[in-house]
């Protein structure tokens, strides 16, 4: 079996995508038996300032460094839970210590699978308004579709005020059922949950389109590769070719 590693940007995301591929391990393969996992954490703190100025340069050598990090614990291949991330990853700049799946080609792979056509994008106000999603989607054929500029505020203040620090209120998910209940009125067949600590708030069960899991589609396909029912991806940063 293949060593993954999970290189964390943010922590209730990484928790997440951990739980769910050790979680996979038990199930299919034994009482406790997964494939090896580490996970390497730089504080998100240290990122924010470089978000905030839009300087992805700088953030994506912070994430080298963590990828650095995961090699040398023998790591043959990484993961990040963090869909945000993927903007500074796509970024040139020298190829990754080993390569990783990129969540976005994963969310979007199964949206095809599933025969999407329009695809609704929640997460931070930096990816939905960036390119990262709107192409991996294209690349398929599917269209991508965000909320208008007040409820895509209201998407990111409840992810920075809330999800990330571990807080669920019952409020707010009544705002992301009514902000997905618009996207669909506005013809989204699904909708794909990609900051990584979303789905812990909205759950299929109260969604009002069906749902792409970003983070457990992740953690599902890191399984694949590190029991061997897919190959090692080749991706070590950079634009994803078409």
């Amino acid at each position: 079996m293949k060593h993954l590693g999970i290189l964390a940007h943010s922590a209730e995301g990484a928790a997440l995508c951990f739980r769910t591929f050790c979680r996979q391990g038990f199930a299919e393969l034994g009482p406790h038996e997964h494939p090896d996992v580490t996970l390497d954490f730089i504080a998100l703190a240290r990122s924010m300032p470089a978000w905030d100025a839009g300087d992805h340069d700088t953030i994506r050598a912070t994430l080298a460094e963590s990828a650095d990090r995961l090699a040398r614990a023998g790591a043959d291949f990484f993961v990040c839970p963090d869909n945000t991330a993927h903007m500074a990853f796509e970024r040139p700049g020298p190829a990754l210590a080993i390569p990783g799946l990129h969540i976005a080609e994963v969310v979007a792979a199964q949206a095809a699978r599933e025969g999407r056509k329009r695809v609704a994008v929640l997460g931070t106000k930096y990816l939905m308004d960036g390119p990262v999603y709107p192409e991996a989607l294209a690349r398929r054929g599917i269209a991508a579709e965000v909320p208008d500029a007040a409820d895509r505020r209201i998407v990111n203040d409840v992810i920075f005020e809330e999800l990330l620090n571990g807080i669920l209120s019952e409020s707010s998910r009544r705002e992301y059922v009514r902000i997905i209940a618009g996207l669909a009125g506005r013809g989204c067949d699904a909708v794909a949950l990609v900051c990584t600590e979303i789905p812990l708030l909205v759950t299929p069960d109260v969604s009002p389109l069906p749902t792409l899991d970003s983070t457990r589609l992740l953690a599902g396909a890191a399984f694949d590769v590190a029991v061997g029912r897919a190959e090692l991806p080749s991706w070590r940063g950079g634009p994803v070719a078409p």
